[in-house]
This record gives structure tokens, sequence and C-alpha cells, in this order.
């Protein structure tokens, strides 16, 4: 489970299906596909939905499932649940919002540790990282 924008690097490099869900959306059918085999990535920041996020992981590991989360180094509520995380540092509340909208310093935090993921994957399947297959080009000039 990751953020909508970061599952399309997984499809992109690693021909493996991703999903984006919010953690808000997770009770409205993906929560049935959970289980120990299912790998999960989640991205946990203190924001306005950090209890809804929390309340996410706790479902998620109650299906026997271990996710590997991305989180703020400070935050022990996720650290005392889970043994996997990769540490992020910790943005002032209210910039969280506008850093996330317009792609700057928290959106690269949580977007590197993906992009280096879907990197990784698409290596150890021996995939050409440097040429993805079947991308249409973004952007067309006229």
């Amino acid at each position: 489970m990751t953020d909508e924008s970061h599952d399309v690097a997984i499809k992109e490099l690693s021909y493996l299906h991703s999903e984006g869900i919010l953690s808000g959306e997770l009770k409205h059918g993906p929560l049935a596909m959970i289980d120990n085999e299912m790998p999960v990535i989640m991205i946990i920041t203190k924001d306005n939905v950090h209890t809804k996020c929390i309340n996410a992981l706790e479902q998620v590991s109650a299906r026997s499932c271990q996710p590997i989360v991305i989180c703020e180094k400070d935050d022990n509520e996720v650290l005392q649940r889970v043994s996997r995380t990769l540490q992020i540092p910790h943005i002032v509340d209210c910039l969280q919002g506008i850093l996330t909208v317009i792609l700057v310093w928290l959106r690269q935090t949580t977007v590197i540790p993906l992009q280096l993921l879907s990197f990784h994957i698409a290596v150890l399947r021996v995939y050409d990282v440097d040429c993805p297959r079947h991308l249409a080009k973004s952007v067309t000039v006229e």
C-alpha cells in the first residue's frame, strides 16, 4: 500500500502490480486481500490523518501482515507497533500539506525511498531500469 503517485514507479520499473490506497479507504475492499504474504508499504506522518493511519496499521497487522512503514523519527506510536521502518525527519505540521501539494521537502523524503525500492526490485528481477518498456512520452511536442 503506497501513496497513489508512488505506486506508478513500482509499476513502471518493476512491472509488479501496486495500488496506492488512502488509509481511510482501506476498509472498502482492499483489507480483505491482506494476509501474511501480501507486501505492504505504509507512509505514516504526524499530520491530521495520523490517527486514521494508525488504525489502518492496526488493521493490517491484525491480519498477520508485517508492513514496512515509512514514518517520522520520533513517532513512537508507529515504532512500537512495527519492526520494519524507514524513518524520515519531522516537518512542522502546518507545512506538511503545503509541502506535499507542491512536491517539495516532505514529498521528497517519501518519494526517494520508494523510488529506490522500485529501482532495486527491478534490478533484482533483471530489468533494464534505464529503459522501461511500453512507456508513452508524457510530454509531446507539436
